[in-house]
């Protein structure tokens, strides 16, 4: 169970575990989708057509750009920038879970309200996102800068990274794009966990005598809410990924046209201008495949690893009505 179960039959786990769980979670899932993450942000800022019918731009599909990129790159290609990747990983999950945690069961505890409700789910969710965002944007940005530069690279390392980003945009240069991140982390976050909490009540209780039974309805559900949540807030991680990579243009001119933004509204009616509605759409079909695997395991385990520390004493107090 993700959140503070006051029925639950085990001692609820300490903020710790739930870090635990979300670091664990996020690390075996970005080695699995970082290469889907790569072509998604090549997508997302690419500013010509990503269509097979209109083959105007570098990339125009899925299969297509796995082949150009393993073609021009390499193997190693498909992992650029997954040192920062998979930091933002562990520190993004350790932060969100762990506040998850605490939120739901302050919300349960210091309100009317039960801290195992959809709705209640949403709200902590999105806030322990926005906790998760604020603390890792830098590893973030560097992420998208890694994954998005070519051949010869602009980057040769973490450090070189940091160390150029500082020196030539300073410290808010690493917080591109907190904007519309923030803007879109909240209902992404919060309809993965109300979601989440809908498809397991519609699936009714899981059942008492098997574990591996009821982390796979996790799985299942995980998944189906990272679809769903993705597809509603898409745009706005499109646009968050187009600021990050201001005053990087340079990496960015042998993949095609190069546009610079004054900020969020600058770069809303640009896309929308110049390359319509599907514009805000690029890179959406790996970006739910991504989303499918990442929310899916992330819930299997962040679910296994807190149920294995629920074994403790039992808790007797019931939900509230």
């Amino acid at each position: 169970m993700v959140g503070y179960d006051p029925g639950s039959k085990g001692a609820a786990p300490a903020p710790e575990d739930a870090a635990l769980s979300g670091s664990a979670a996020g690390m075996v899932t970005r080695a699995l989708i970082s290469p889907l993450d790569v072509i998604k942000i090549r997508f997302q800022l690419q500013i010509e057509s990503v269509s097979s019918r209109h083959p105007e731009g570098k990339y125009w599909g899925l299969f297509q750009a796995s082949r150009c990129i393993l073609a021009e790159e390499g193997l190693p290609a498909f992992w650029k920038g997954h040192v920062p990747a998979q930091l933002l990983s562990v520190c993004f999950g350790a932060v969100q879970f762990a506040s998850f945690e605490f939120l739901t069961e302050m919300a349960h505890k210091s309100t009317v309200y039960d801290g195992q409700t959809a709705g209640v789910h949403f709200v902590c969710g999105g806030l322990a996102a926005c906790s998760a965002t604020v603390a890792c944007q830098p590893l973030d940005t560097l992420r998208t800068r890694f994954a998005a530069q070519g051949e010869p690279k602009v980057y040769h390392s973490l450090r070189h990274a940091v160390s150029t980003m500082y020196r030539t945009e300073g410290a808010l240069g690493f917080y591109r794009g907190l904007g519309p991140t923030l803007v879109a982390v909240f209902p992404y976050a919060g309809l993965q966990f109300f979601f989440y909490k809908v498809l397991k009540n519609l699936m009714g209780p899981p059942p008492k005598d098997s574990n591996i039974r009821g982390n796979l309805r996790s799985l299942v559900c995980g998944s189906c809410a990272g679809v769903i949540s993705k597809t509603l807030t898409y745009p706005f991680d499109l646009i968050k990924k187009r600021l990050q990579v201001g005053g990087f243009e340079e990496a960015r001119a042998h993949f095609g046209q190069v546009r610079r933004y004054g900020g969020f509204v600058d770069c809303v009616s640009q896309i929308a201008r110049e390359e319509g509605l599907r514009g805000f759409l690029k890179g959406l079909s790996p970006s739910l495949v991504k989303a499918a695997v990442s929310t899916g395991f992330t819930f299997f385990c962040v679910s296994y690893k807190l149920g294995k520390s629920r074994c403790g004493a039992a808790l007797d107090l019931p939900h509230k009505e």
